[in-house]
């Protein structure tokens, strides 16, 4: 007998998208949007049957993509057994419920299709915190589209008013909630800046892995930490932040965090949410911007991430562009300059160049050192406690310290030098 419980249903959908003049190029479809949202939709677990691009001098204000578009893709929807039609462009809730009626599906837009994958890939209490709070917010301007069947009552005995105090309900509950986890995200940044201080109190640098969805960044973190994070090849394979300690150098020991992947017409919802996460990046000591090499596309990729780390207040940090899979480039001259280094993390090709990159912008001539300090120049110690990395101190006819010192806090105590260094 049949056993039903092993069907598992996924949505089949068509992909819809609109491409204008009057657009920006993130409000713009173009075939290749249209493939990377198809990529989305697999990795929510939907099956893509068509994709249908719309080109217009402008949106129209009712059925954004305008009415005989509406006709074909209705026809598609119906002859194919579509059960959700997916907008690349953002759609206004007025737009999303009017091509909901016209087409007889669910209809939802990129934002809405991310914000899906994010929930169900959420793991930690701060991930799930995060994607809620941009649930929310997302979901606030639209409710007066699902209390429209209440407004067409209206009039009749008995229905005066239910649709408006029910939205107006849901409107104050949908409102505590995001006061709630704003608050809660409060708590969560009150941790994160503790931890800060602590790591600056330890000296610890943090290095930051930043890059566009699926460039690699998980399986750097792996190569160069020896971890088993996850690292399949599909967008957004990693939400939660994760950190490594990593050493470089017998002098460079530093701490090496993997941030959610980066995409073109993230919602504004998401990056609100997330500065929790990404507010690393603006204390972070160093930054790798991992770019998919072998993506035909890595510029256009490169650009979004530049622009959402300006956003989030890291244009400042110091940063290499790592330009991973260069065991798939296909290209003639893999890009190269100062700040760059060219890896392939699957195989482990250029590694140790990183490293050595890594350890140049973060080392500046720091040594360590063994010094002999008299017991009536204590004072310096406590320049080392604070200027330094104190490793060991013992107590004998001097005060012997092994320090990690950098090239100003050694020419002060030079004088003190130990005949040999470590």
């Amino acid at each position: 007998m049949f056993d039903k419980t092993e069907v598992k249903e996924i949505n089949r959908a068509i992909l819809a998208g609109l491409s204008a003049p009057c657009l920006t190029r993130e409000e713009n479809a173009s075939d290749e949007s249209l493939e990377e949202l198809a990529a989305l939709l697999d990795t929510a677990g939907g099956e893509c049957l068509a994709t249908v691009l719309q080109n217009k001098s402008s949106p129209d204000p009712r059925t954004f993509i305008g009415e005989g578009k509406v006709e074909e893709v209705k026809e598609l929807v119906q002859s194919l057994g579509a059960d959700i039609v997916i907008f690349d462009n953002p759609l206004s809730p007025s737009q999303q419920r009017v091509l909901t009626e016209e087409l007889g599906v669910t209809v939802m837009d990129r934002s809405a299709l991310i914000l899906d994958i994010f929930a169900k890939r959420a793991r930690t209490s701060e991930g799930r915190l995060q994607v809620a709070l941009a649930q929310y917010k997302y979901l606030l301007p639209r409710l007066t589209g699902m209390w429209k069947h209440l407004e067409r009552q209206e009039g009749a005995i008995g229905t005066r008013g239910p649709g408006e105090t029910q939205m107006e309900t849901d409107r104050r509950i949908i409102h505590r909630k995001i006061d709630k986890l704003e608050e809660e995200l409060k708590d969560v940044r009150r941790v994160r800046a503790t931890q800060r201080e602590r790591r600056v109190k330890n000296e610890v640098p943090v290095v930051a892995i930043v890059g566009y969805t699926n460039a690699g960044k998980s399986t750097l973190l792996n190569a160069l930490t020896g971890s088993d994070i996850p690292a399949n090849d599909r967008l957004f394979d990693t939400l939660d932040t994760t950190t490594r300690m990593l050493e470089i150098s017998d002098v460079c020991t530093v701490l090496v965090s993997d941030t959610v992947g980066f995409i073109s017409k993230l919602p504004h919802q998401l990056v609100d949410a997330f500065k929790a996460t990404l507010e690393e990046l603006a204390f972070a000591d160093l930054l790798l911007h991992v770019i998919d090499a072998s993506d035909p596309h890595w510029r256009e990729q490169a650009e979004v991430v530049d622009k959402l780390i300006q956003e989030l207040g890291a244009a400042e940090t110091p940063r290499l562009e790592v330009f991973n899979k260069c065991d798939k480039f296909v290209g003639d001259i893999l890009p190269h300059g100062e700040d760059m280094v060219s890896i392939s993390a699957k195989t482990g090709a250029g590694l140790d160049g990183l490293l050595a990159a890594i350890e140049r912008r973060l080392d500046a001539g720091v040594r360590r050192v063994e010094l002999r300090l008299p017991y009536d120049k204590g004072g310096l110690l406590d320049q080392l406690y604070r200027e330094a990395k104190v490793e060991k101190v013992d107590y004998g006819e001097t005060i012997q310290v092994t320090a990690v010192c950098t090239p100003k806090t050694l020419g002060q105590v030079s004088d003190y030098l130990a005949e040999q260094e470590c």
